[in-house]
């Protein structure tokens, strides 16, 4: 069986450790590589330079796979957001990897919709909340619902029990960044002087310029950096926050419970499913209610601690890459 996976970005096999790697090319590097593993035949179509091979898997430029199309046959097309790809393998089985919102008026504009609409594509879902905000009018062939996964970086049978009073924000998107960060410096850093708040992903000048203000507060930004570095943190740190403003599955999240931290949120969109209320993690309704809770945790006895790091990685495994790379394996044969 011939299996191409389509994600026309700028990667290739070996960019796995470029910390500006982002979460769908990971999920196409990580799940390609497994199915290679298990004897699939995978080609990897991304926005490369050159051709690279690593046994069952071949990674070919974007380009190469378009002007020489008569050279390919493949069984099966996975395309991870672009549908263009569709129209150029007729007798292919297509399947179109959502892993963000596509609204309709978006798919016209940006001339999606006719390749979803005449490739009797089936559809997977990475989240129910995300195929619930998918409008039906694409008359997919199919739709189902296939989650994402923690790559074996974030999987791990060892765990640390004693934490350090750190709270750690790793969203790229800064969407109610401010909000938190005022609910920290009047609410919860005035209560415990000595816990501290790590945020990951953002890179905008105008919040360097207050970094010594920030730092009064134990407010810390570390930028953009690898994903061995942020388990690390993770390892140590005692819970995230995440909001949960525009998630449709939220990895962030994920690769946090699996080191064992608890995530307070909104709920809002596919963390809603995510994280259950006192299990593995705290779903609150604003961010009054946030700081209390945060207050609260680090209240905590040290048995009551450990609930939630073990909960957590409970939780996590449910979505171990290799079963969830079974739940493809069934769908493709």
């Amino acid at each position: 069986m011939k299996i191409l996976f389509f994600c026309p970005s700028k990667f290739n096999l070996k960019s796995e450790k470029n910390n500006s790697l982002g979460g769908v090319e990971s999920l196409n590097l990580s799940l390609s590589k497994n199915l290679a593993n298990k004897g699939l035949k995978i080609t990897l179509a991304t926005d490369c330079k050159k051709i690279i091979k690593k046994k069952n898997l071949i990674n070919v430029p974007v380009s190469k796979i378009l002007s020489k199309k008569k050279e390919y046959h493949f069984d099966y097309i996975i395309s991870s957001n672009e549908p263009y790809i569709f129209n150029y393998f007729e007798n292919s089985k297509k399947i179109f990897w959502m892993h963000n919102t596509l609204a309709l008026e978006k798919a016209f504009r940006k001339k999606k919709l006719k390749s979803l609409l005449f490739n009797n594509v089936t559809s997977i879902f990475v989240s129910k909340y995300l195929k619930k905000i998918t409008s039906r009018l694409y008359f997919f062939n199919n739709q189902l619902i296939i989650p994402n996964f923690l790559t074996h970086d974030f999987l791990s049978d060892k765990f640390n029990i004693k934490r350090k009073k750190i709270v750690v924000w790793s969203v790229q998107r800064d969407k109610g960044l401010k909000e938190t960060i005022n609910m920290w410096i009047n609410h919860v850093y005035p209560n415990n002087k000595k816990l501290k708040f790590y945020i990951f992903g953002i890179n905008k000048k105008k919040i360097y310029k207050l970094k010594k203000f920030y730092l009064n507060y134990n407010i810390f930004f570390f930028g953009r950096v690898t994903k061995k570095h942020l388990k690390k943190v993770y390892n140590i740190s005692s819970m995230m926050i995440c909001l949960g403003y525009d998630e449709t599955f939220c990895l962030n999240a994920l690769e946090a419970n699996s080191c064992g931290l608890p995530v307070v949120t909104f709920g809002k969109t596919a963390l809603k499913e995510m994280i259950k209320h006192n299990k593995n993690g705290f779903v609150v309704n604003n961010f009054e209610e946030m700081a209390l809770y945060l207050n609260k945790f680090f209240d905590l006895n040290k048995s009551s601690l450990k609930k939630y790091v073990v909960n957590s990685i409970k939780h996590s495994r449910r979505f171990n890459i290799d079963k969830i790379t079974n739940q493809w394996i069934k769908l493709l044969k």
